[in-house]
C-alpha cells in the first residue's frame, strides 16, 4: 500500500565529489527500481554528469539545482564541486560554502514536500533543517560498518590522547577485534585550513548520528556481520546495509556502457590472475619521488601491470625510470586518466589490486573476488585497510604510515615490490584469493531477492511508507 494521494518520495543530497555522487547516483537508482520517486539535489556542474548516468537508464529520476555561495566566501563563482577546488586553501572554502546551502535546501523541502531526506554525512547541518519541517533524515556515510565503528569509538573514547608520541599505537576500544592504529592514521586537524574545516564537520556529523532516523551503509551483512551488529545493538545507532550499491547497478551500468577502452583487449592477451591493478582514486596526488618508486616496484615485482596515473600528476615524464616504458612493452600498461575500474577488477587476468582503500575502490574488489594491496592515503582509509588486511585477510599492507592529503611520506620501491609478490603469488596469495572470491558470491546473493541487502532495504521502505501514511492522516 503506498501513501494516501502519491508515490513515497525521497530526495537525495551527496556531496560534490565523484566518490560522493557516483554511490549516491546508484542508492537513488535502487529505490526508484522498488517504485519510489526521487530527486537529486546537486549543482549545475554536476547535474550534466549526474542526468547522463540517468538519462538512458529508463528511471524517473528529478534533478533540483542548487548554486554553492562560492563567491561569499572567496573562491571563484564556477567553483562547484570539490574537485574544481585545487588547493589546501580553497578545499577549506568550499567546505565552508557548503555549510551556506541551508535556506536553499530548505526551500526545496517546503516546495517539494518530500517523505524523506538522504544526506551526505558531510553535510550534517541538513538533518536539523529537515527536522523543523518534520522529514526525516537518513545519513549517508558511504563508508563500511566498520570504519562507522572505529570513527565513532575514537570519536568517544578518544584513546590517541592517552599515548606519549604520533608513532605510538593505541587500541580502538570497544570494538569485536584488536584494532591497533597511531596517531599519524588518523586525521590531527592541525595541518592546514582543511582539516581545520574538516574537524567541524566531523564534530557536526558524530552529533547528527543521534537526531538523524538512521544511516544508511553501502555494505552486506555477510561481509561484516560483527560490526554491523555492533553498529545497531552495542553502540545503539539505527542502520541499514543495503549494499554494494554498485553491484545493484551493474547490469544496466554494462549495458549503457558501449565503449570498450584499449585496455580490455590487453587484457585478453594475459593469463589469469597474471595482472596487478593500481589505482589511487581520483583524489589521490602523488609527485614526482613517489611515482618514480612505484614506477621501479612495479618494475622489480616482475609482474604484468595495469597502473592509472591521474591527469593532474602529468606535468613533465620525468617521473619515469629511464628507459622505462620501452622495458614494460607488453608487459605493463600506464592509463592517463581515466579507466574502466569495474570492468579491468572483474577481468579474469586481474589477480591483485593496489588501492587507497576508498570504499568504493574496496567494494569493487571485493565483488569482483580480487586481493588487494592496501595503500591509505586519507579520511576513513586507514580504518578500511584494517578490515581488508586483519578482519577480512584478502590484502597485504604496503606499509603506509601516515595520513596525509597533499605530499609526504614515500613508499619506498622495495615495499611496493615485497607486498606486490605477496598478493599475487604463493600459499598466502591463493588463501586471499579464495576468501575473496567467497565473500565475491555472498555480495550478489545479498542484493537478490530474499538475500541480507535486499531485505534490509525492504524493511526500510515498509518503515518510511508507514511512517508517511501516519503523518498524512495526523
Amino acid at each position: 500500500m503506498e501513501t494516501q494521494n502519491h508515490k513515497l518520495h525521497i530526495a537525495f543530497f551527496p556531496f560534490m565529489a565523484q566518490g560522493h555522487v557516483i554511490p549516491a547516483i546508484h542508492l537513488t537508482k535502487l529505490f526508484v527500481s522498488r517504485g519510489l520517486k526521487a530527486t537529486i539535489i546537486t549543482t549545475p556542474a554536476d547535474a550534466p554528469f549526474i542526468r547522463k548516468k540517468i538519462e538512458n537508464s529508463g528511471t524517473q529520476i528529478n534533478i533540483f539545482t542548487i548554486k554553492v555561495p562560492a563567491v561569499e566566501v572567496g573562491l571563484p563563482e564556477n567553483c562547484e564541486n570539490f574537485h574544481s577546488a585545487t588547493s589546501p586553501e580553497m578545499q577549506a572554502k568550499f567546505f565552508k560554502a557548503t555549510t551556506l546551502l541551508g535556506p536553499q535546501l530548505e526551500l526545496f523541502l517546503k516546495q517539494r514536500k518530500p517523505n524523506c531526506l538522504v544526506a551526505d554525512m558531510f553535510f550534517p547541518w541538513a538533518t536539523d533543517v529537515a527536522s523543523k519541517l518534520g522529514i526525516p533524515t537518513l545519513i549517508f556515510h558511504g563508508i563500511s560498518y566498520f570504519a562507522l565503528c572505529a570513527t565513532l569509538c575514537v570519536h568517544l573514547y578518544k584513546p590517541h590522547n592517552q599515548v606519549s608520541s604520533d608513532s605510538e599505537p593505541f587500541v580502538i576500544p570497544n570494538l569485536p577485534d584488536k584494532i591497533e592504529l597511531n596517531r599519524k592514521k588518523i586525521p590531527d586537524f592541525v595541518k592546514d585550513g582543511v582539516e581545520n574545516e574538516f574537524k567541524k564537520m566531523y564534530e557536526e556529523s558524530m552529533e547528527a548520528l543521534k537526531s538523524s532516523y538512521g544511516v544508511l551503509v553501502n555494505s552486506f551483512y555477510e561481509l561484516e556481520h560483527s560490526y554491523a551488529d555492533h553498529y545497531r545493538n552495542v553502540l545503539g545507532l539505527k542502520a541499514w546495509h543495503i549494499g554494494p550499491l554498485w553491484l545493484c547497478n551493474e547490469v544496466e551500468d554494462q549495458k549503457l556502457s558501449t565503449d570498450e577502452h584499449e585496455c580490455m583487449k590487453w587484457l585478453d592477451r594475459k593469463k589469469p590472475n597474471s595482472v596487478v591493478y593500481v589505482c589511487f582514486g581520483s583524489l589521490a596526488n602523488f609527485g614526482d619521488a613517489q611515482l618514480l618508486e612505484i614506477a621501479i616496484g612495479l618494475e622489480a615485482s616482475g609482474h604484468h601491470f595495469i597502473w592509472v596515473v591521474n591527469k593532474q600528476n602529468i606535468i613533465e615524464e620525468n617521473w619515469l625510470p629511464e628507459g622505462f616504458e620501452e622495458r614494460i612493452e607488453g608487459k605493463g600498461m600506464i592509463i592517463r586518466g581515466w579507466a574502466p575500474q569495474v570492468k579491468i577488477l572483474s577481468h579474469e587476468a586481474v589477480g591483485g589490486f593496489v588501492t587507497h582503500c576508498g570504499w568504493n575502490s574496496t567494494l569493487e574488489a571485493v565483488c569482483a573476488g580480487v586481493p588487494m594491496v592496501t595503500w591509505p592515503l586519507f579520511a576513513e582509509q586507514f580504518y578500511n585497510e584494517k578490515l581488508i588486511t586483519q578482519v577480512l585477510g584478502i590484502g597485504v599492507d604496503v606499509g603506509a604510515q601516515e595520513w596525509i592529503r597533499v605530499d609526504g611520506e614515500i613508499v619506498k620501491s622495495e615495499n611496493i615490490e615485497k607486498a606486490v609478490r605477496k598478493a599475487m603469488v604463493g600459499e598466502k596469495a591463493e588463501e586471499m584469493r579464495s576468501r575473496a572470491r567467497g565473500y565475491a558470491e555472498m555480495a550478489r546473493r545479498a542484493i537478490e531477492e530474499g538475500g541480507s541487502s535486499y531485505t534490509d532495504l525492504n524493511s526500510l521502505i515498509e518503515e518510511l511508507r508507514s511512517r508517511a501514511i501516519t503523518t498524512e492522516t495526523s
